[in-house]
C-alpha cells in the first residue's frame, strides 16, 4: 500500500521547539507593554496572547491602534527571534538526531507571525547549528487557517503511513489537526496553552502531554527509536 517504510514526524515551532513566551515578552517590552507572566498567558484566548491580559490588555490595545506602531512591534519581534530567541532546551540535539537517523522525514509547520517566518526560523536555527536546508521541509500556515492540510499534504506527498506519523504541537488545534489528519501527536503543556486547559477544557489526553521539553525529547527520542544520549 505504500512505497517506503519511513517515519514522518512535524514540528510546530512557537511554543513547542522555540520558547515563544520569552521571545514576544521582550518584544513587548521593548515598546513599553507589559504581556503579564507565562501562567496567565498560557490561559489567555488567542486575541489575549500577543495583546496582554485584562489588566494589561487596555494600555496594550493603546499602543497598538495605529498601523505603525503595529509594524514597529512586529519588526522588534522579528529581530528578537532572529538574533535572541532560543530553541527549548534539548530541542537542537533531537532535531540534529531526527535529521540523520536514517528513515525518518522531519520538518516544520508554523504559525510564527513575524516578518518572512521562513527566513525567520532559518536564522533562529542557525544560531542553533540547524540548517534548515537539510530539513525535509518548512511549511508557513496562516493564522487562523487549520494545519490538517498541511499534515496531509506532507504525509502523501512522501507517502507515509499514517500509522508511521506524527505532529508536535503546544495547542489543542495542533492535536485536533493531528487527530484529522489521521496522526499521532506529541503535546507539550510548557508553550501556550498548560497543562489543566490542554486536559480540562479540550479534553487531550493527558498521557499525550509532556510537561518539560526534556520529557518532550525522551518521549520523542523513544518513540523514534533514537537510543542517543541527550
Amino acid at each position: 500500500m505504500y512505497s517506503n517504510s519511513e517515519r514522518l514526524i512535524i514540528f510546530d515551532a512557537d511554543g513547542t521547539i522555540i520558547d515563544a513566551f520569552n521571545a514576544i515578552n521582550q518584544a513587548f517590552s521593548t515598546h513599553g507593554m507589559d504581556l503579564g507572566d507565562l501562567d496567565r498567558f498560557q490561559k489567555r484566548h488567542n486575541l489575549f496572547k500577543y495583546l496582554g491580559g485584562i489588566k494589561e490588555f487596555p494600555l496594550n490595545l493603546k499602543r497598538q491602534l495605529g498601523k505603525q506602531s503595529r509594524n514597529a512591534i512586529l519588526a522588534t519581534l522579528t529581530d528578537v527571534y532572529r538574533d535572541n530567541a532560543r530553541l527549548y532546551p534539548g530541542i537542537a540535539n533531537l532535531i540534529r538526531a531526527l535529521i540523520a537517523a536514517p528513515e525518518i522525514r522531519v520538518g516544520i509547520v508554523t504559525r510564527n507571525i513575524t516578518n518572512e517566518p521562513a527566513l525567520t526560523i532559518r536564522k533562529l536555527l542557525a544560531r542553533h547549528d540547524i540548517d534548515v536546508d537539510t530539513l525535509d521541509f518548512l511549511e508557513q500556515v496562516a493564522l487562523g487557517q487549520e494545519k490538517t492540510s498541511a499534515f496531509k499534504s506532507i504525509r502523501r506527498r512522501f507517502d507515509i503511513n499514517p500509522a508511521r506519523s506524527f505532529a508536535c504541537g503546544d495547542e489543542h488545534k495542533d492535536f485536533t489537526a493531528a487527530m484529522a489528519a489521521g496522526m499521532h501527536s506529541f503535546m507539550v503543556s510548557y508553550g501556550f496553552e498548560d497543562f489543566a486547559r490542554l486536559t480540562e477544557k479540550f479534553e487531550v489526553p493527558e498521557d499525550l502531554i509532556s510537561r518539560t521539553p526534556e520529557e518532550f525529547c525522551a518521549r520523542v527520542r523513544h518513540a523514534m527509536d533514537l537510543h542517543i544520549a541527550m
